[in-house]
């Protein structure tokens, strides 16, 4: 069946929900990615890092709601970006049973932590994606 309603689009489709440039990854704590809007729900898909300035492969990040920081992405660590100029994608593995998909609500605020610094001065830009649908 063909979906011809832009509308329709804009809720089925997986999408760049927000992004910040310059992410400090060889600093621990916790930057705010995206901050559902009122009326809406967001399910979350996966988290690009591109435009690495640094080996930041030492470090480990999780993401999620504020309160819980983990609760779409535990323990990540970054040991493939090991370059500048690499890009990789943080997402949940499905496998044979069924990956949880977490739902966020209005003014849930989405965040990325660094608990583990990089060990090395390393900047990154991060990406989330996902879907937004009314409530």
């Amino acid at each position: 069946m063909a979906i011809n309603n832009p509308n329709i689009l804009n809720h089925c489709t997986v999408a760049l929900l927000g992004s910040v440039d310059s992410v400090n990854l060889n600093s621990t704590g916790a930057t705010t990615l995206f901050t559902v809007p009122t009326g809406k729900k967001a399910v979350l898909d996966h988290v690009r890092l591109r435009n690495i300035s640094a080996d930041c492969s030492s470090a480990v990040v999780t993401v999620g709601l504020s309160t819980a920081l983990t609760d779409f992405l535990g323990n990540q660590t970054l040991s493939a970006l090991n370059a500048a100029a690499t890009t990789g994608i943080l997402q949940t593995v499905p496998n044979a049973t069924t990956v949880l998909a977490q739902e966020y609500t209005a003014t849930e605020i989405i965040q990325i932590n660094v608990g583990t610094a990089a060990g090395t001065a390393c900047t990154a830009t991060v990406e989330l994606f996902g879907t937004l649908d009314d409530a």
